[in-house]
């Protein structure tokens, strides 16, 4: 899976061996659209090929570059600090470049909004959900998914696989989106055991490749058998917690072929469905979309293929949440609901959507959740 780095200052190399990241039918559209042609830049805080994050979105970039007339240029380990403005200005002033991605959660308060104020010609569309009307530029913008929605559905197979009664997670930081995945997981396991709970350790950043070993061997080491993560690069927990004889839902993208046998599903982004939204916007015209949400059912995330080890009754389930999801018929934050403190969140018939603004601020751990921040 080696790649071959990206910088400003070297040849640029297609990507395409990473695969397909589907939804091909709005590429052939807007490959016959009658636009101009359009450069546009990604940007990666780590590496492309990391199993992970980056590599979510450098599959959406390789997908971007089969459009007619649209060109694509890339940087990665660009950090979140003014490098990453650099990183902007060259591709606006070398590349020529009107469509910038943006893409780590840090690169937007200042430097994203620095230089959306620079180049108001410019689109930036950032990933995350940190855009806010009447605060924000309007040639800046954010894209995020309801990935929690498969994370559910990695909390069903989970609690379906786990002989312990104890599951785990190994987190970065503690921001809403990353609470919402955590409690999203715990409350797919316990909707078919009630009783298992779900350990997480916060490493403290994205990408700390120890911390997140000394992280799964510690759950490892507290009984947990089931694993999963929200961090860069899923790698690590994947590799250490399948040596540790555990079982692993992925994160991302799919790391199946790092764990054959210890891989049960996974969560993955599919971002190119966010990239054609934006990309079509700029192509034609129209108002660039400043905030731009979807879920299983607009075809935001997707599940990874079952691993051998599913069994029938958790695919079963699995799939028949999933169905619901898909139809518009599912909500993960429902009442009765109390955080890990016991603290009422939710009461009975109460329900937070997804596309509720509360769940954008998420600042508690649901019940069954074990640890803190």
């Amino acid at each position: 899976m080696s790649m071959t780095p990206l910088t400003r200052r070297a040849s640029l190399k297609s990507i395409a061996a990473l695969g397909a990241a589907g939804t091909l039918g709005g590429l052939h559209g807007l490959a016959g659209a009658q636009a101009k042609g359009l450069t546009v830049g990604v940007i990666y805080v780590g590496p492309r090929d990391d199993y992970g994050y980056n590599q979510a979105h450098a599959l959406a970039a390789a997908e971007l570059k089969k459009v007619a007339g649209v060109k694509v240029v890339e940087e990665e380990n660009v950090p979140e600090t003014t490098a990453v403005q650099k990183s902007m200005t060259g591709m606006v002033m070398q590349d020529g470049a009107k469509l910038l991605f943006p893409t780590s959660f840090g690169y937007f308060d200042p430097h994203v909004l620095a230089q959306a104020a620079k180049y108001p010609e410019v689109r930036f569309s950032h990933c995350g959900g940190l855009w806010t009307e009447g605060k924000h530029p309007k040639n800046a913008g954010s894209f995020f998914g309801y990935i929690e929605e498969a994370q559910f559905l990695n909390g069903v197979v989970a609690g379906h696989m786990s002989k312990s009664g104890k599951i785990a997670f190994v987190a970065a930081k503690p921001i809403p989106q990353v609470l919402r995945n955590i409690n999203a997981f715990t409350l797919g396991a316990r909707s078919v055991k009630p009783g298992i709970t779900c350990s997480v350790i916060f490493t403290g950043d994205w990408s700390m490749a120890v911390k997140e070993a000394e992280a799964t061997n510690s759950l490892a080491d507290q009984g947990c058998d089931v694993f999963t993560m929200h961090v860069d690069g899923p790698k690590v927990v994947v590799e250490t917690a399948a040596k540790r004889g555990k079982m692993v839902c992925g994160y991302h993208a799919s790391q199946a072929r790092l764990a054959p046998q210890a891989y049960l599903t996974g969560a993955e982004w599919n971002w190119i469905t966010a990239y054609l939204q934006v990309l079509e916007a700029a192509r034609t015209g129209k108002p660039h979309p400043n905030f731009l949400r979807g879920g299983m059912k607009e075809g935001f995330v997707k599940m990874s293929a079952y691993g051998p080890a599913v069994t029938d009754a958790a695919k079963k389930q699995a799939d028949e949440v999933k169905a619901k999801m898909l139809a518009g018929q599912f909500d993960i934050f429902k009442g009765p609901l109390k955080d890990n403190k016991g603290k009422q969140i939710l009461a009975a018939g109460q329900v937070h959507k997804q596309t509720d603004l509360a769940l954008e601020q998420m600042n508690y751990l649901v019940e069954g959740v074990q640890g803190s921040f």
